[in-house]
């Protein structure tokens, strides 16, 4: 089952480096076709049980990650992951938590902070990282 995401999937943002990661709200119907191999949920309580491996980090929806080095430690790992799995980031609705874990993707990446929220949102959604906090948490995040 390992592979990667195709890249003209609805949601699929592709990293500097080429790795493809799946962004989505999980308010939204689960989309058809590929599922996962591993994901980050990003939720103010636990989200439900899914088919396949899935790290939660609480974070309320419009705020910050509540333990930042969990977030950081689970991003990094899911970075690794994307290079031979299909991975996916996801919030309640795909755009604020999903949109500032996204930016701070790519700068793990190797894109600037200062051009990381602009960069997801050309390649992902123009509603992506919702508050000045969560700008302001890309742009310190190393």
């Amino acid at each position: 089952m390992n592979g990667t995401w195709d890249p003209t999937t609805k949601g699929v943002l592709t990293l500097p480096s080429g790795r493809l990661v799946r962004g989505r709200g999980l308010r939204n119907p689960l989309p058809t076709g590929q599922t996962p191999e591993f994901a980050l949920y990003l939720r103010g309580r636990q989200p439900p049980s899914v088919a396949w491996e899935a790290r939660w980090v609480r974070w309320p929806d419009f705020w910050l990650p509540s333990d930042r080095p969990e977030f950081a430690a689970s991003l990094r790992e899911l970075l690794e992951r994307a290079t031979d799995e299909r991975v996916e980031v996801a919030c309640g609705g795909g755009f604020g938590r999903t949109g500032t874990a996204l930016a701070c993707l790519v700068v793990l990446d190797g894109i600037p902070n200062e051009e990381a929220v602009a960069y997801v949102r050309r390649h992902y959604s123009h509603r992506a990282v919702e508050t000045p906090w969560q700008r302001r948490f890309v742009g310190r995040f190393a």
